[in-house]
């Protein structure tokens, strides 16, 4: 790995927030080249591509920063409580069955999404999808399953399962972060069009607009000047409940590991409860909704959710360093594996979000609560609006859940597609 110019995180730190600061004073130009621009290309896409232009350029890397570290285990957390302060559960139970199909819909479409591409590319080329024993390409692609169906650690639990050879397992980390997240890139673009999208799908929104219309008419009713207090209770809130759900989190996780055979067995379907970043958002979520019950929801007056907002814009400029738009041809094949694995997932969500007439929300985050899970499907869930995030952070916890399962199964399946 060649060292980046910047290795300094305070001074990284100082470029993604100039970056943050650049695309929001020119998003709020609505006239002349910006206000056309930004009219095309969402603001929060150009949150996540300025610091992977940075990161391809080699001026900053995130394989020497711990920024991501820091806003995935510090500031999402905090995020998850003040964006869910004010959370109206009864409302959000009237959005109806079609998220929880979008989201099986999407992991089923990363199920058979494996098999098929390597169906598909073993016709053109089929040393990319050979190996034999612990090289065999289909066990690296099991890591990408279970990445992509729950999270980071029914990744590991497909790793430890089949073994796959660690020499290479740094291009399989490769593709999942290429072809994710330039996914998530194509599924914010999308966000900025989700009205034209769903007039297409001729999907009924009403649920959705119903429950925005009810928090902004709670907001405007509790809106307020802030003070210096409030601003202190806040974060009160936010990170006492995060030192909370870190606390909790890891000392469930470890009791869970070290009691229960099933949980510390990483071949095992229950091997996600033994992941502390579970438990931590699980128990940050609970924390925001406890709150929401009590008179801390009225702080969403004073800016709650604005406030975690910024720390979430601040999680999706480290997402961005992750990308080294450079690297995306230094392994073709098994690049051209992950795009047409992921068109597949995209393609069935598409269908299916077509016949049941779900709302470009549902397709968005049911896509994202499986490819990108906790750290990015309320990324996408706020940006339609913050009352929807906690929609993404449930079916991301889900995810987890389904995770181990799901990754097995496609990867038996790429297994016998590999022997065709």
């Amino acid at each position: 790995m060649t060292e980046p110019l910047i290795t300094d995180d305070t001074i990284v730190f100082g470029l993604l927030t100039l970056c943050l600061g650049f695309i929001f004073y020119t998003s709020s130009i609505t006239t002349g080249f910006w206000g056309k621009f930004y009219s095309v290309v969402p603001a929060v896409l150009m949150c996540y591509l300025l610091p992977a232009i940075l990161a391809s350029s080699g001026l900053i890397s995130d394989e020497t920063s711990n920024l991501y570290f820091m806003a995935s285990r510090y500031l999402l957390p905090a995020a998850l409580v003040l964006m869910t302060l004010s959370i109206d559960l009864k409302a959000i139970s009237n959005l109806g069955s079609k998220a929880l199909i979008m989201f099986l819909t999407g992991s089923v479409g990363i199920i058979i999404g494996g098999p098929i591409a390597i169906l598909i590319v073993s016709i053109f080329s089929p040393e990319t999808v050979g190996g034999n024993d612990f090289d065999a390409i289909w066990r690296g692609l099991s890591t990408i399953a279970g990445s992509w169906i729950g999270g980071g650690a029914n990744q590991a639990a497909m790793l430890e399962i089949f073994r796959y050879n660690p020499e290479k397992y740094g291009g399989m980390v490769l593709v999942d972060i290429v072809v994710a997240n330039v996914w998530m890139a194509i599924i914010l673009l999308g966000v900025g069009r989700n009205k034209q999208i769903d007039r297409w799908l001729k999907a009924d929104t009403s649920a959705i607009e119903t429950l925005k219309v009810k928090v902004t008419a709670f907001a405007e009713k509790i809106t307020r000047v802030p003070t210096l207090k409030d601003y202190m209770m806040m974060l009160f809130f936010a990170f006492t409940a995060t030192g909370i759900a870190h606390f909790f989190g890891n000392h469930i996780s470890d009791f869970l590991t070290t009691t229960y055979e099933s949980v510390s067995d990483k071949k095992s379907f229950l091997s996600f409860l033994g992941s502390g970043f579970f438990w931590m958002v699980v128990i940050a979520t609970a924390c925001g909704i406890g709150l929401s019950f009590t008179k801390a929801k009225n702080f969403e007056g004073a800016g709650a959710s604005k406030i975690g907002g910024v720390f979430i814009y601040i999680l999706v400029a480290t997402i961005g360093m992750k990308m080294d738009l450079g690297k995306v041809l230094e392994n073709p094949g098994l690049i051209a594996i992950g795009f047409i694995w992921i068109a597949i997932h995209a393609g069935l969500l598409i269908l299916v979000a077509k016949i049941i007439k779900a709302p470009y929300f549902f397709l968005a985050v049911g896509s994202q609560a499986n490819v990108g899970g906790a750290a990015s499907a309320p990324v996408v869930a706020a940006e339609f609006h913050p009352s929807l995030t906690s929609v993404g952070v449930l079916l991301a916890v889900f995810g987890y859940v389904v995770g181990t399962g799901g990754a097995l199964l496609c990867a038996y399946l790429m297994e016998i597609a590999s022997k065709i």
